[in-house]
């Protein structure tokens, strides 16, 4: 697609972000020495290995080998274009583009996703009018205000109301000449299967806008004011929305989230709203969907501690054995809980009977995973020796994913606690019904594997010591780099080097304008692995590690030269014989005599 953003803009933008503050939008950092440390947004870790430097606005995945600047962790994190991620970072930051498209079909496909959110966020406004007027909403009002839902909640969450009619949305946008296959597009209305035109998607529904973490409008969900069916209503599948990675209430909860460590995840809408009612602001909701990896991701990204609320003994097993494979890559079993309500209670009715204290105490003494699956099993097979030995026989698929020792060992004095059942029964048990399982060892750091590691120092000293460039010129020792890759990076790196001329100040930009300025992405995450890299190099360090390349280079060439002396002799070439003999000499002395 051709789409020309001009360079000064780009620059503006690249100096007015700060990767620190975006990257901490999704991922929770903390301060190691120069640079922050998290949990990597794109892959399974429990142990950070996700390096940020804002001194240098890069990052870098220890474990994944992800990598880049602020523009790369804005393209990864939200799947969009490069153009996409300098518009979203020039909007955040107050840079004003003029988009250059090569036609207007292009301009409107590049504009399309900001339309829908504008028209996602007008339909949110319509709703919500819809609501608070007295001549359309008192049926909605009135039923809100039977669930104990004041003005502040509706105000906070943005609520509305979709009337019984089949056309007013559709009337609305049309009175705005909005084009109705964009809103179609959006997932509020939907084409008519015979004859032409369209119809509302949602009508005589309370309406709960669905926001994304960066407070746009994604999508819908409806409400009926009594028991017809279905019950909910989301927005379908769009560009903007997907049900398994949405978590209602994540925006207005995400501060929150971060406060206190934890979050609380309840079944829907009028659940959620309850909970952040009585004052339990760290609380989110599914979508009408199980809990799925891409929203173990968002939370991952604004805390560590997980309480499932489930208002059924039946839903809250299902709950827990699912969540026990999809969890454990992210999260220690210990920080995951199952709070099973009373029977016949949700979180809703729960805090309007009992109060906020008593669903505090609730919290608090939730189960962790392995002991809510421990619990129901005993209860399920009881404590006859039959009946052990069934618990046993059912927690074996738990403790299989535990691949911590010391947490296996948790979980296996538990289980004898409640049984009564010697541990090292326990153990033998388990190992005569599972296959014997090799240690995991840990993953070792993920550095770029190009090159040798005298080749791999030289360009880390490049960007992280731009002022050795001149030497490293004179030299010519980048000519001597074997890798392709390391070489190619090197010659970019003078490149870049060299158009500063003009511009001495920007030398310590030099890793970000290397980073824009390389044409793959393996070479993206080189330049940002090497740019925050543990050394750090000064000037002493850089003239040693210059001694020791000539040092190899020039035994590298004495290795050569022997190699074709003794082809000099074999052939009976003694003037060339003799020739080879005086470079080597002479190549010896000068490499100290080795």
């Amino acid at each position: 697609m051709s789409y020309s953003i001009p360079a000064e803009k780009i620059s503006e933008i690249k100096h007015s972000a700060d990767i620190l503050e975006i990257i901490s939008d999704a991922v929770v950092l903390k301060k190691a020495g120069r640079n922050f440390l998290g949990l990597c947004p794109f892959h399974s870790e429990k142990t950070p290995s996700f390096t940020v430097s804002q001194d240098k606005q890069m990052f870098y995945c220890f474990g994944c080998g992800e990598g880049g600047n602020v523009f790369t962790f804005v393209m990864k994190q939200e799947g969009i274009a490069f153009p996409e991620a300098v518009r979203f970072l020039a909007k955040r930051y107050g840079v004003v583009i003029v988009d250059h498209t090569s036609s207007p079909a292009l301009k409107n496909q590049i504009n399309e996703r900001d339309i829908l959110f504008q028209i996602n966020r007008q339909a949110m406004e319509f709703f919500h009018h819809t609501l608070l007027d007295p001549q359309t909403g008192t049926s909605a009002l009135s039923y809100l205000t039977r669930r104990g839902m004041p003005p502040r909640i509706l105000t906070d969450f943005k609520l509305g109301y979709a009337q019984p009619g089949w056309n007013q949305l559709t009337n609305y946008f049309s009175g705005k000449s909005v084009a109705l296959a964009l809103v179609e597009k959006a997932g509020l209305i939907s084409r008519r299967q015979s004859g032409s035109g369209y119809y509302d998607r949602f009508r005589d529904r309370i309406i709960f806008p669905i926001f994304n973490t960066h407070q746009q409008v994604a999508g819908f969900g409806g409400r009926v004011l009594d028991d017809s069916s279905p019950k909910y209503l989301n927005s379908p599948e769009t560009s903007l929305y997907s049900k398994s990675r949405s978590l209602y209430g994540l925006f207005q909860a995400k501060p929150f989230c971060r406060q206190t460590g934890e979050v609380f995840i309840a079944e829907g809408y009028m659940d959620l709203l309850s909970l952040h009612l009585h004052g339990i602001q760290n609380s989110v909701a599914t979508l009408g969907t199980a809990m799925t990896e891409e929203h173990i991701r968002l939370l991952k990204g604004v805390c560590q501690k997980i309480t499932l609320v489930y208002d059924s003994d039946q839903a809250g097993i299902k709950a827990a054995q699912r969540c026990i494979e999809l969890f454990r890559a992210y999260h220690q079993p210990e920080d995951i809980r199952i709070l099973v309500l009373p029977e016949g209670h949700d979180p809703d009715t729960y805090l309007q009977q009992f109060g906020l204290e008593a669903f505090k105490n609730a919290a608090n003494e939730a189960s962790g995973v392995f002991s809510f699956l421990m619990d129901v099993a005993i209860k399920k097979h009881g404590l006859s020796l039959e009946g052990k030995l069934r618990v046993i026989h059912e927690m074996e698929g738990p403790l299989s994913t535990l691949t911590d020792g010391l947490t296996r060992i948790a979980a296996i004095k538990e289980i004898a606690e409640k049984t009564g059942i010697d541990e090292s029964a326990i153990q033998e048990k388990l190992r005569e019904n599972s296959p014997s399982r090799p240690l995991r060892a840990k993953p070792a750091e993920k550095a770029p594997d190009a090159g040798n590691k005298f080749e791999k120092h030289l360009i880390a000293m490049m960007l992280q010591f731009p002022e050795i460039i001149p030497v490293l010129i004179e030299k010519n020792l980048i000519e001597f780099i074997s890798d392709p890759l390391l070489k190619s990076t090197g010659s970019d790196i003078l490149a870049c080097y060299r158009d500063l001329d003009n511009a001495p100040e920007q030398i310590n930009d030099l890793p970000s304008i290397v980073l824009m300025a390389a044409n793959n992405d393996e070479k993206k995450r080189l330049v940002a692995a090497f740019s925050i890299q543990k050394e750090e190099w000064g000037l002493e360090g850089c003239r040693k590690l210059i001694e020791q390349i000539e040092r190899n280079q020039k035994r590298d060439n004495l290795r050569l030269l022997r190699q074709r002396m003794k082809t000099a002799e074999e052939s009976g070439e003694q003037e060339l014989l003799q020739q080879l003999t005086k470079e080597c000499l002479d190549g010896q002395v000068s490499a100290g005599g080795r």
